[in-house]
């Protein structure tokens, strides 16, 4: 049986992060990893999150199993943290949510739900988008096509392309939107665009489908959130998927979060049951360190407050980086135009250069990104940011 089995190619992504750790040059910058680091280039353990870790160690009384929905407080509290304790599908008892090994996990999970609702389902998903959302909606056995979302050209939001493509979708589709910090582009819908494809799915019926992994690391913990909420004010059915690994730093604890609306608290109830038996026969359980740990912040004001302070930090350092990089440029003698970078959020954009330009970057001066130039701002820090823009003067 194996012997018919032929290689495939290393993700683009992990594959890099290979390159970068071989490279013995002392001046390499990884742009790649779609991880936060420090000004020091390190991806630290939250203060926040060794308290809970500490919390945890002192009254952690067993190691017996969840239900397959996972801990009830993690549920509650992080639906209230992407809705808001007070948002009317709460109040009215219309969201169920599991917790899930990661994002990529509430997506597979929301991916093999919609299949079980409606079988060779299609779900759009934008142009860009996150590179493997697309792989793990097919692998769940949907029909994945793409709606325009980024003008490279230009290096805006295409909202007129992404509007006139939405308007064709039929009411049994479902399609992805990026709550905010979208990845790859870092472009965002404004409210006034999030009030049209809000209207959009509300009229013609097809299902939203909010990724939400960077909440938090745009504007505000709220004003991330505002597409999300205003689309679950709008329409009676819809899929939400959660990350705690970019927020709370549990990149490896793997916990995140499906959460799904129904019209009514009697149809939540039966959307509850299907999407415990799809749970049951993916991976039975979920991950609990995580969510334990997430719990404990979200249940202490105390933690929650320091929590809100070391997340503005990582936010303020991504910000002042975009920042940094577009006034390096321009010091450094590039007169080509980047002052889109400060009109993104999050920890992505594309610099707009092309492939050949990517690997010499590579070639010449060990700085790895991605091959549609999209990097990630939280590699740029003081120390190198010199010597990167001045390398991309170079290949310019």
């Amino acid at each position: 049986m194996f012997t018919k089995l032929k290689q495939l190619p290393a993700d683009p992504i992990l594959g890099l992060s290979v390159k970068f750790k071989a490279d013995s040059n002392p001046n390499k910058i990884d742009l790649g990893a779609g991880i936060y680091k420090d000004e020091a280039g390190n991806t630290p353990v939250l203060a926040c999150v060794k308290a809970a870790e500490q919390f945890r160690v002192d009254e952690e009384l067993t190691k017996a199993y969840f239900s397959s929905a996972g801990s009830p407080l993690f549920n509650e509290k992080i639906t209230e943290l992407m809705l808001g304790a007070d948002h009317k599908v709460i109040t009215e008892n219309r969201v169920r949510t599991v917790s899930t090994p990661g994002g990529t996990g509430a997506l597979r999970i929301a991916g093999e739900f919609i299949k079980t609702c409606t079988p060779g389902a299609t779900i759009w998903v934008s142009n860009p988008t996150w590179a493997n959302h697309q792989g793990v909606f097919t692998a769940a056995g949907l029909n994945v096509k793409t709606y325009p979302y980024y003008d490279y050209e230009n290096k805006c939001l295409d909202f007129d392309g992404m509007l006139a493509a939405l308007k064709e979708v039929s009411k049994d589709d479902a399609v992805l939107l990026h709550a905010c910090c979208h990845n790859p582009s870092g472009m965002d819908l404004n409210k006034e665009q999030w009030q049209q494809v809000a209207e959009l799915a509300k009229n013609i019926g097809f299902i939203p489908v909010v990724d939400m992994a960077y909440q938090g690391f745009g504007e505000s913990l709220d004003a991330d959130a505002y597409g999300l909420r205003l689309m679950a004010d709008t329409v009676d059915q819809m899929v939400i998927c959660g990350s705690c690994s970019k927020n709370f730093g549990l990149y490896r604890e793997r916990i995140g979060a499906c959460s799904i609306i129904g019209n009514s608290a009697v149809a939540a109830d039966i959307i509850n049951s299907v999407l415990l038996s799809v749970v049951r026969v993916t991976y039975s359980m979920p991950p609990a360190h995580g969510a334990a740990l997430v719990e404990t912040v979200l249940n202490s004001a105390e933690l929650t407050a320091q929590w809100h302070g070391e997340l503005k930090e990582m936010r303020d350092r991504i910000n002042g980086a975009r920042q940094l990089l577009v006034d390096k440029l321009a010091e450094n003698g590039v007169t080509q135009d980047f002052s889109f970078i400060t009109r993104q959020n999050g920890m992505f954009s594309f610099l707009g250069i092309d492939k050949e330009q990517v690997q010499r970057l590579q070639d010449e001066y060990s700085i790895y990104i991605v091959g549609s130039s999209r990097i990630s701002l939280a590699g740029i820090s003081n120390d190198n940011v010199d010597y990167l823009t001045q390398s991309i003067a170079k290949v310019l």
